[in-house]
């Protein structure tokens, strides 16, 4: 293997860590030399099920023999089945698949404007989202995402982008305007800091909408998929967007994304209006079909609820050793974040020394995303070598 040599060709647009994964089975990677990890990562929220797993693999292997690729000129079966299937699971009635939570996010982007244009025949285009949103990186949804440190050097900026401070519904109503189509809102903040959206601020966003004829629109790039506890994270909050984006979980590591519109909202898609070359394509929709079948079937939603208390359970402990250094523990089901107040990059390169990989959700924040396979043992595991390494950090 030539990876040093390869590295030379790569642009430089990630910091990436000084580890070479080669190989995954469960909640352990390893890397060239064989050192095993426990990957308390799974990819940025996407092997929900762990590497390589065997029902899904079992489907892939299955479909890499029969079919890859057809175009969306003709029907594929395994995208009526998935769609079907993500209607009853959203409430949802429509879906479109794409390759990426961006494009997701740029089709509900999309949808948004052309049904107010379209169908409802109003020059509305602006859309409301929040400050420390994560969207993507296309001009899009980089412009709705509210950092500005992912917007550097890409001006001159899509117009129609109104970014307000979250959990603030006044905020909301002082940028209203004719102009308004959409408001466009992670339910947690994944990328931002793990923020929980207020139960009561969701609901009043939800009425406001709909007093002024305007769509809700949830990202559930990240909590969707049961990473939050239920299927899609709005679930636990008594309301129903009227658009989803998802995509991370929704194929265990093969790239598959998808938005879910209400029925009056999807007929703003009609032939010609959006599409794509390898969005829905056979390989794709196979490996989001068996995710889904192999989540129900090992009572994934049930086991995310019960590993998100054990690990409560350990982290609380460390933050009550160490209040001063660990303020405050965030998040929902599997997607949890841990505030310190020092910089976490030391920490986090120690973690991986030991053995243990973990994110980041800003300077200050350590973020965990384990699969919904992960055991007590390696929840164990993980607290050890966290408590060790922050306790380390705190002399």
């Amino acid at each position: 293997m030539k990876t040093e040599a390869a590295v030379t060709h790569l642009m430089n647009n990630y910091s990436r860590w000084p580890i070479h994964l080669v190989k995954g089975k469960g909640n352990k990677v390893w890397d060239k030399d064989g050192k095993e990890y426990l990957d308390f990562t799974s990819g940025i929220g996407v092997n929900s099920l762990g590497h390589v797993h065997d029902a899904v693999t079992r489907q892939l292997h299955q479909q890499l023999d029969t079919l890859w690729h057809c175009s969306n000129l003709v029907h594929v079966p395994q995208q009526e089945q998935l769609a079907e299937k993500l209607a009853q699971l959203s409430g949802l009635d429509r879906v479109f698949f794409c390759n990426s939570g961006a494009e997701a996010n740029e089709a509900m982007i999309k949808i948004a404007r052309r049904y107010a244009q379209k169908v409802k025949q109003e020059n509305r285009f602006e859309v409301i989202t929040f400050q420390q949103s994560f969207h993507g990186r296309t001009l899009a949804t980089l412009t709705a995402t509210g950092q500005e440190k992912v917007k550097d050097g890409f001006a001159p900026l899509p117009e129609g982008f109104i970014t307000v401070p979250y959990n603030d519904i006044e905020a909301v109503r002082s940028v209203l305007s004719d102009r308004t189509c959409a408001v466009m809102l992670e339910l947690v903040q994944g990328e931002g800091g793990v923020h929980p959206a207020d139960p009561e601020w969701v609901k009043q966003l939800r009425q406001l909408c709909d007093q002024q004829g305007i769509l809700l629109l949830v990202d559930e790039i990240q909590t969707g998929i049961g990473r939050t506890g239920s299927w899609f994270c709005y679930q636990q909050y008594g309301i129903k967007p009227d658009v989803i984006s998802m995509a991370k979980a929704l194929g265990n590591g093969f790239p598959i994304g998808a938005i879910a519109a209400s029925e009056t909202v999807a007929q703003a898609f009609s032939p010609g209006t959006h599409g794509t070359t390898f969005g829905g394509n056979p390989l794709a929709v196979t490996a989001g079909l068996a995710t889904l079948t192999a989540m129900e079937q090992e009572n994934a939603i049930a086991k995310v609820k019960e590993l998100h208390q054990l690990i409560i359970e350990r982290l609380q402990a460390l933050q009550a050793a160490v209040p001063d250094l660990v303020p405050a523990i965030r998040g929902k089901g599997l997607m949890l974040g841990i505030q310190l107040t020092v910089p976490v990059d030391a920490i986090l390169a120690e973690a991986r020394n030991k053995g243990l990989l973990l994110l980041q959700a800003g300077p200050q924040v350590i973020r965990l995303l384990p699969s919904f396979i992960t055991t007590k043992a390696e929840i164990d595991q993980m607290a050890e070598i966290l408590e060790e390494v922050i306790l380390g950090a705190n002399g």
